[in-house]
Order: structure tokens, then C-alpha cells, then sequence
């Protein structure tokens, strides 16, 4: 993992097209498996990336050698109607595990792998035996919280590798899709279809279309063309940066109902340390009326507090209280599970008993609101966006449904960027209300957040992004939201955006040559912008100069004040071997030469700190930390030495 974030900062930054980075996490499964000489199906290890480097489908080999190297990451190939190229690294784990074998620790650590990685890419996708791949997909939907990019869950019933696959098609798509599409959920795909993983389950062992979606549609289906209904995504509406909440409870249990089930089982089911159950029960929730035995035993249990959540058998279909059965189980303490499939229901309940800040009372409240689009509780909302869009479409003559697909594509954003410019958070919430993607996106991939940074309204960007819009959404000039606020020093809205997950993206190099072209300029303002956003004011361009460099060579004192103000490293040299004390030097920058000096004389930032906190870095081993994080300390100087020297006989 470390390799790979070597290389996808390292990257050079010429590409004739824009690019959707999407980091692989290969953990077992039938996929990537090799027949060995018995025709036996066995993962080998190392093998599987080895192998697709081989294959035209799978990577462009000329273009990627020229661009990355020959041990860069992989690329797909690119045609006429693709609007980016799809750059893919392959993590593949050390052990290899067989779906059968997947514990609630693999959820775990594929989740943390994620986290880590998660400013690097545009998405994700999981290689997965197909056993248990949507209680994987179920899980990591509740454990990724603030999800603001796609996370795919796929994998094969053939080796990938096989002549005859579905495994070539079900990863080509999940890539092009993670690279290109703005779902921020947890999803599987197979066959044609990207379903919502809480919504999953595996239905056929032989079949190429093996997962079904049995209660909710696919939220795109993979033909010649890739169509997504942005209608159904479930956005996070919440103000939050994205994190992981990598604990589960694991005392938890399926039991099904079945004629003649005796009570001691079922007391000796939910007898300590279980603390959750899922309740399978028969049609739409129902257990014998007559088993006054069985409703004792789960109302002692509920009354200890154990969760009993009731879902139905069926594939399809919901629990309610319609009939008696369902009655009986309420007063017995037993909640409804609606629609949620058996993997949803166990996972979410692991998810909701691991939640140590909340009471039980408000942990079955949980369990039966819609946190990750898993439940559809109570009746359907109804979705009246048609109306509109039918209504100018009788105008047009239009009737065909590819026809009013896009015209909505059309209205939609345009109506939504003029509310914007209008600054109407009224129009806004009606059209949200009557079924617009609020993150949908104009013939430029320009959203109405995009625009509301630009404009720098505040208040309207809050507004949106309590309606879901996506802050790492790029548009086609390869631009986010966070871009437009820096371009135009929305300060506020930088903090808003960050506060919500958005970060810098693209190769660090571009972005350290954009802050020396602000800091040639004397534009602090600008610089201000970077940092707010979480730029590293030391980062080099590429003559290996810091803004700190430019700002010195053409006099920019008060540049040069706001750079030493926040920690630069004042010894950087560039290709030259030059420092910025250097270049005011040469250029008789008379200004910035004793700026300069009067900041290193004072002692603020001296050679030997550099060395200090070089070794700081490697002794503590926070390497991924910037180095100008930990310039901040010297801030505090005396206090951090002292610090160091405690710790430093136990970290060694």
C-alpha cells in the first residue's frame, strides 16, 4: 500500500485527457484465481496483476509505460465516446481469502485500507469472493460514514482469466463506473446491474447474474451505454467529513423460523453474551399465534435488552403488523426490520449495538430509520419529478422515456443553476422535492454546487450540501468545488467544503506551481486559500522552487512575511541547489534578503531544526504527515524537545 501511494503522488502531470484514479483492493475470491496443473482453481499470489498487464482489454500497456513507467499503475484502454482515462492501482492483500473464510476483521481492515487511501482516488473497488460479498457490501455501507465516493463490491463466478468469464466484463464496468460516476454508496455490480450493497443478496450459485436487488432497483445498468438513475442514489445529507467506524458487535445471530420450532431453542438462542438478533419470520412477519411459549421467551429477552429485529423469508416483500402474528410480536418488544435483506439486517445491527454513546432505546429507533438507503419504511415516497418534466415534453411532442430521460437531464440542471445565481433556496428545495438530482450535472459536468462557489454565497452551499451535493464531484476541465472556491479566495466556503470532506486533489506538482505563481504575484490572499484547503505552502514545482522561492526572487515581502508566518521550510533548495535567501540574493531583492535574515537570525526556523524534525519523522514514523505540519511545533519549540525526550526511549 505504501508503493501505491508512492507512485500516485509521484505521477507526472501531462495527460491529454482528464483522469479517474481508482484504487483496486483484491482480496481473494474466484476472480483472480489460476488452474493449477490438476485444473483445481487456487489463488497464487502476485500473479493476478502480473496477468493483466497482459491483457489489451484490461491495459494499455504503450500509453501507460510512457506515462508512468513500466511499473506504473495499470490503464484502460481509451475510446472515441470516454471522457477520461481510467488509471487503476491493485493492492492485492497478502492473504488471500476465500469469501467463506471473511470475518467481521476483513470488513474491518477493507474499510481502514479505504480510509487510507481515500484522498488519492475517485473510488474504489473491491475484488470479492461471491459468498459472502454482500454481507461485505452491507457492512462497509454502515461503517463508511459521510461516504462521499463509490466504493463497488464485485468479483466472478469464473477466474477472470478463464476463456469464458463474467469476471472480465463485471471488473471492467466496476472500474469504468468508479472512475467516471458520482454515487457515493457502497454498491455491487454484477451481470449489467449496480445495485445498492444493503440491498444485495447473492440468489443463484451457477448463475452470471448472481446478485439481485430484490426490494429496490439498480441504481445503474451497463449496456452499450452505462445508464445511472440518480433519483435513487442516497446521498449523505449531512455536514460531515468522511470517516470510518471500524467496530462491530459481534454478538449477534440469524434465526429463522421454522414449523415445530421448539421454545428452548429458541431461549437458547438468545441466552448471554447475544445481544442482537434477526428474526426471520414466516410471509409478512408472522409466527404461530398459538406458540404462547415462543412470544414469552422473546419478550423476557427484549425486556434484558436484546434487540430482536423481524424480517420476512420471503425474497421479496416487507414485514408489517396487518396481521395478528405481527401484533403479538410488538407487544412482545420485537421490531420491525421492513424490507431490509437478512445481510442488511445483521450487519446494521452489529453496526447500531457498537454505537457505545447510545441508549437502547435509541438503538432500536436506529435500527428501524433508513440510515444507508437499507429499509423503505412505512409507504413509498412518491416522486413527482415527471410531472414537470411531462408537462414541457407534451409541448415538445416528446413521449418516448429515452426522450424525457433527457430532457430531465437538461431542465433539471439548468433550473437548479438558476436558482442558484438567484440565490432561491425555496426553488431549490422544490426542485430537490420534485425529484432533481441535486448533484446532477450540466453538458460541462459543472454542478450547482460548482457554481454556488463561485458565485460565494455561503449560505447557499450550506444549503446544498444539506441536500446532498457532492463536493468531489470534477467537472470536464477536471475541476471540483474546492477548485472554484480557491480560484475565487471563498474563504469561508473553503472551510465549509473541507468541513464536509473536500480536499485538493490532482498531481502536487501542478498544485505547488499554481501556489509559486500566487506567491510571484504576492497574492496572499490567494495562498490563504491553499492552505485553508489543505495545501503544503512548501510544495515544489517543477524546478524544484517553493512559493517561498518565487516570493524572494521578484521582493514579495508581504508574501514572504505570510510564508515564514506559517512554517515554510526556509533551507528547501530547488534544482539549482538554491535556497530562497539565495534567489533574493542574485536578484538584489534588497527587502526580502532582510525579511529573510531577520527570520532566521531570531531563530524561528534553522538548519538544524530541519534535522531535528527529519529524524522526529522517522523515529515516530508519521512520514505521510506533510512536513510543514510539523514546522507547527516549532511554534511551541522548548515544550516539543522536552516531549521528544520522554517518548523517545520508548518508541525505541
Amino acid at each position: 500500500m505504501e508503493s501505491i501511494k508512492r507512485n500516485v503522488a509521484d505521477d507526472m502531470a501531462n495527460t491529454d485527457r482528464p483522469e479517474g484514479r481508482v484504487l483496486v483492493l483484491y482480496t481473494g475470491g474466484t476472480i483472480g484465481m489460476m488452474r493449477n496443473e490438476q485444473g483445481a482453481l487456487v489463488p497464487i499470489a502476485n500473479s493476478f496483476v502480473k496477468n493483466l498487464r497482459k491483457y489489451p482489454q484490461l491495459h494499455d500497456r504503450e500509453y501507460a509505460e510512457k506515462r508512468f513507467g513500466a511499473m506504473g499503475p495499470l490503464v484502460l484502454p481509451m475510446t472515441a465516446t470516454d471522457s477520461r482515462r481510467v488509471v487503476y492501482n491493485v493492492f492485492e492483500y497478502s492473504n488471500l481469502c476465500d469469501s467463506c473464510n471473511m470475518t467481521m476483521d476483513e470488513w474491518i481492515r477493507i474499510a481502514n485500507d479505504i480510509k487510507e487511501s481515500y484522498e488519492r482516488f475517485d473510488g474504489f473497488v473491491v475484488l470479492h469472493g461471491t459468498d459472502t460479498l454482500s454481507y461485505t457490501a452491507s457492512a462497509l455501507s454502515f461503517m463508511l460514514e459521510a461516504l462521499g465516493k463509490i466504493v463497488i463490491l464485485t468479483g466472478s463466478q469464473v477466474p477472470i482469466f478463464d476463456t469464458r468469464s463474467d469476471g472480465l466484463d463485471n471488473f471492467l464496468a466496476s472500474l469504468v463506473i468508479a472512475a467516471n460516476y458520482s454515487i457515493p454508496e457502497v454498491c455491487v455490480f454484477f451481470g449489467t446491474n449496480l445495485l445498492r450493497g444493503s440491498r444485495t443478496s447473492k440468489t443463484s450459485a451457477t448463475s452470471f447474474e448472481a446478485f439481485h436487488s430484490p426490494n429496490f432497483p439498480p441504481l445503474a445498468t451497463a449496456n452499450i451505454k452505462i445508464e445511472v438513475d440518480y433519483r435513487s442514489i442516497f446521498r449523505p445529507c449531512t455536514m460531515e467529513k468522511f470517516y470510518v467506524h471500524a467496530s462491530l458487535n459481534r454478538n449477534v445471530g440469524l434465526l429463522r423460523l421454522f414449523p415445530s420450532i421448539t421454545s428452548d431453542l429458541v431461549k437458547v438462542f438468545l441466552q448471554p453474551p447475544i445481544e442482537g438478533v434477526v428474526l426471520q419470520s414466516y410471509g409478512t412477519g408472522n409466527v404461530p399465534t398459538n406458540r404462547d411459549d415462543i412470544f414469552e421467551v422473546l419478550h423476557t429477552a427484549t425486556k434484558r435488552g436484546i434487540i430482536v429485529v423481524n424480517i420476512t423469508q420471503c425474497t421479496t416483500g416487507c414485514v408489517s403488523d396487518a396481521y395478528e402474528a405481527g401484533k403479538l410480536l410488538q407487544k412482545a418488544g420485537v421490531i420491525s426490520g421492513f424490507d431490509m435483506t437478512p445481510e442488511a439486517a445483521l450487519t446494521k445491527l452489529a453496526y447500531v449495538l457498537s454505537k457505545n454513546d447510545w441508549d437502547t432505546e435509541t438503538k432500536r429507533q436506529m435500527m428501524q430509520t433508513n440510515l444507508r438507503g437499507e429499509l423503505t419504511a412505512g409507504r413509498p415516497p412518491t416522486i413527482q419529478d415527471w410531472d414537470l418534466v411531462e408537462a414541457v415534453a407534451r409541448s415538445l411532442r416528446l413521449s418516448s422515456a429515452a426522450e424525457l430521460q433527457e430532457l430531465g437531464s437538461i431542465l433539471f440542471p439548468a433550473m437548479l443553476n438558476a436558482a442558484v445565481l438567484r440565490q432561491d433556496i425555496v426553488k431549490l428545495e422544490s426542485l430537490r422535492g420534485y425529484g432533481a438530482d441535486i448533484s446532477q450535472v450540466n453538458a460541462d459536468g459543472r454542478t450547482a454546487l460548482h457554481i454556488a462557489c463561485c458565485e460565494g454565497d455561503t449560505k447557499i452551499v450550506r444549503s446544498l450540501l444539506k441536500m446532498g451535493a457532492n463536493v468531489h464531484i470534477k467537472d470536464r476541465f477536471d475541476r471540483t468545488p474546492l477548485t472554484d472556491a480557491i480560484e475565487y479566495d471563498r474563504h469561508e466556503i473553503i472551510r465549509v467544503l473541507v468541513q464536509c470532506g473536500a480536499h485538493l486533489h490532482g498531481d502536487a506538482v501542478l498544485i505547488g506551481q499554481r501556489m509559486c505563481s500566487a506567491a510571484t504575484a504576492g497574492n496572499t490572499k490567494r495562498l490563504q486559500s491553499y492552505l485553508l484547503a489543505g495545501g503544503d505552502l512548501s510544495q515544489k514545482d517543477f524546478s524544484g522552487r517553493t512559493p517561498l522561492h518565487y516570493a524572494a526572487l521578484h521582493n514579495r515581502t508581504e508574501a514572504i512575511e505570510f510564508l515564514l508566518n506559517n512554517s515554510v521550510d526556509l533551507q528547501c533548495v530547488d534544482m539549482l541547489g538554491e535556497t530562497a535567501a539565495d534567489l533574493a540574493k542574485a536578484a538584489k531583492a534588497t527587502s526580502a534578503i532582510h525579511l529573510l535574515a531577520s527570520f532566521k537570525q531570531n531563530g524561528i526556523h534553522d538548519a538544524g531544526d530541519d534535522k531535528t524534525v527529519a529524524n522526529i519523522e522517522r523515529t515516530l514514523n508519521c512520514t505521510e504527515l506533510s512536513h510543514h505540519t510539523f514546522q507547527n511545533f516549532w511554534r511551541h519549540k522548548a515544550l516539543f524537545i522536552n516531549t521528544f525526550a520522554i517518548v523517545m526511549p520508548f518508541s525505541t
